[in-house]
């Protein structure tokens, strides 16, 4: 098989949580669901799988340590002896609250807890992400595709820049062209349009932190971030999955990757 230089990252799936965050452990399930990419890992496994496709997919939820946050990304409200003013950063690496506006975090944690954080379960995917651009590099490529998937509420909230307004079905966002190449970017669009899906570029997301600290085209790291609108698979109220209807999407997504992957080498 043709080693095609691109890979998936999936940092927003995982719903674990490790006894050093006590505080998440007993919350009702649609408020401790209520803002991860859930089923996200599902929707894909099927093209990752029969593609044998390259990917970081993690086990953790995202409120005690979200990947697609820096670590310094948090307040006074999150981590005692934080230098950012407390309200600052309240969906950070550490959430404070829901973007329902439900309360996540109490109190600050120490900032022995927050390095532990790192090191434990933040760093192992972004060391993992790293060593996907390395394998690629070490091989001979001289680009390498990045494809970051993450789910949406189907409507903004007042917690997002675009609150009320019903959003596209599929959100694909580049850091307005800083992140990948234009053709790169192309080709995405078109699949996800191809596989039947209404897409929306850069609003109301611009692409996270995996986004802008992977994607570099001036050093052959080309990264995009694509979005998918919650609605099309899942009971937004209840958090659970719509079976008939996830796997239309599942069909949908095998095309679109499908296409991505077979286009990456004429980029």
């Amino acid at each position: 098989m043709q080693h095609k230089p691109f890979f998936i990252s999936i940092p927003h799936s995982g719903e674990r949580l490790p006894k050093e965050v006590p505080w998440l452990q007993n919350l009702p399930e649609t408020v401790q669901m209520c803002d991860v990419d859930r089923f996200v890992d599902f929707l894909y496994k099927p093209v990752i799988e029969q593609l044998k496709l390259p990917h970081v997919v993690t086990q953790w939820h995202r409120y005690f340590a979200d990947l697609n946050r820096w670590p310094d990304d948090v307040d006074a409200s999150t981590v005692e002896g934080s230098g950012h003013p407390e309200g600052t950063h309240p969906l950070g690496f550490l959430w404070k609250v829901t973007t329902q506006g439900d309360m996540l975090l109490p109190d600050p944690i120490s900032e022995d807890l927050h390095r532990l954080l790192v090191l434990r379960y933040w760093q192992p995917f972004h060391d993992s992400v790293k060593s996907q651009y390395q394998k690629f590099f070490s091989i001979g490529f001289k680009k390498v595709y990045q494809l970051d998937a993450h789910s949406m509420p189907s409507k903004g909230t007042g917690k997002h820049r675009d609150p009320g307004e019903l959003r596209a079905e599929i959100v694909i966002s580049d850091q307005k062209g800083n992140s990948c190449e234009s053709a790169y970017r192309d080709l995405v669009v078109t699949a996800y349009e191809t596989a039947g899906f209404q897409v929306r570029l850069n609003w109301p997301y611009l692409g996270g932190r995996v986004t802008q600290t992977y994607g570099h085209p001036e050093k052959g790291q080309h990264c995009i971030q694509v979005e998918m609108n919650r609605a099309l698979y899942m009971n937004e109220d209840t958090k659970q999955l719509i079976p008939e209807k996830a796997q239309v999407v599942q069909e949908q997504v095998f095309q679109a990757v499908s296409e991505i992957e077979k286009g990456i080498l004429s980029l």
